[in-house]
């Protein structure tokens, strides 16, 4: 009796293993998980990264396999550098930036309007000081390091004040993190002129390889795993855009009238901070417009009228054929108000070509 029961045992106790071993194969053939396959050779801005060397190999791996085996982030950069990249492409050009860079704009903000915990914004990551130091206008309703365009071209502008300094695109983009004088200090200590040779804060060691684990990943990202319909990618929406150079009291208004609403302005403008514009030196802004058409152009002319005498409002609203609402509203006007002889009244007129 005792041995049939041992035996039964002996079998059950097989049985599990046996099992135990199918569940493994089955798991294991579902689910592997790879090292990366390094490049033979890549480059940053035309400079060829040394991976004879062993060390700078490794730290190019473990950049790879981050960003690898970070799929949801990596796939919406993927994702993201569709909609956003042939903006900033056409602006690096312009400036005869290397077009690699704007794998740096992707390694700072990934593509979004962040804020870092030291107050850096936008896809460039100003800070304020930074920013204003390179005309962006930043204030309680304006702040343009969230503008794409304005801060792409004062990115242009800091990384061609380092190369010229520097004499390497690789150190132009280090001293990027961590400042040009912070670099220029490091050089000078450690006599050396070469990224790949410098000892630096553990951020900047890792910076130049995230950039470079960011451009072989998208450039190549099937090659990596990442498999994207065509209709998966982000786009822009189409849009126009507006010339603006005088006030807008109530953003949600001028939405409106422009057959919007606020959260459709502010998508597309995002450096608009509030609900107001204050424009009291007339400077042109250019506002985009979201459209259901082909992208157009568009203009606001502005119109100072000179009010003759015993002349009103309505008179001047059929002349211009605008609302009578609008005009008290760019000149801060109330209905109860006459106006006077020789008085200057603003008209906003739109024009589309």
């Amino acid at each position: 009796m005792h041995k049939a029961i041992h035996k039964i045992l002996l079998l059950l106790i097989a049985s599990q293993i046996s099992m135990l071993y199918s569940q493994f194969d089955i798991n294991e053939n579902k689910y592997n998980i790879y090292a990366v396959n390094l490049p033979e050779k890549i480059s940053f801005a035309n400079e060829t990264t040394p991976l004879h060397d062993y060390k700078i190999k490794e730290r190019l791996d473990k950049e790879l396999l981050i960003n690898t085996y970070w799929q949801s982030k990596t796939i919406l950069l993927i994702k993201r550098a569709n909609k956003y990249f042939p903006i900033i492409e056409k602006i690096l050009m312009n400036h005869n930036i290397p077009d690699d860079f704007k794998y740096l704009a992707v390694a700072e903000s990934g593509l979004e309007n962040t804020t870092s915990p030291s107050g850096a914004k936008g896809f460039w990551q100003f800070l304020k000081k930074t920013g204003i130091e390179y005309e962006l206008e930043i204030n309680s309703e304006i702040d343009e390091r969230y503008h794409l365009e304005k801060s792409t071209k004062a990115a242009c502008q800091y990384l061609q004040e380092a190369y010229d300094l520097f004499g390497s695109w690789t150190l132009a983009a280090a001293a990027y993190n961590m400042g040009k004088n912070g670099l220029l200090k490091n050089i000078k200590k450690q006599k050396v002129n070469s990224y790949y040779d410098l000892m630096l804060n553990s951020e900047t060691h890792r910076y130049v390889f995230r950039i470079l684990a960011i451009k072989e990943i998208i450039s190549n990202h099937q090659e990596y795993g990442f498999i994207i319909n065509e209709d998966d990618y982000y786009n822009q929406p189409e849009y126009y855009t507006a010339n603006i150079d005088t006030s807008i009291t109530n953003i949600a208004d001028f939405g409106i009238k422009m057959g919007l609403n606020y959260k459709k302005i502010k998508e597309l403008n995002p450096w608009i901070l509030g609900n107001t514009i204050t424009n009291k030196d007339k400077k042109r802004y250019q506002l985009k417009i979201v459209s259901n058409t082909k992208p157009k152009q568009s203009t606001i002319d502005t119109i100072y009228h000179m009010c003759q005498a015993r002349e009103n409002i309505f008179e001047i609203s059929r002349k211009y054929n605008v609302d009578v609402n609008n005009i008290l509203q760019w000149n801060n006007l109330l209905p109860s108000k006459k106006i006077k002889k020789n008085q200057k009244i603003i008209i906003l007129k739109s024009h589309e070509y």
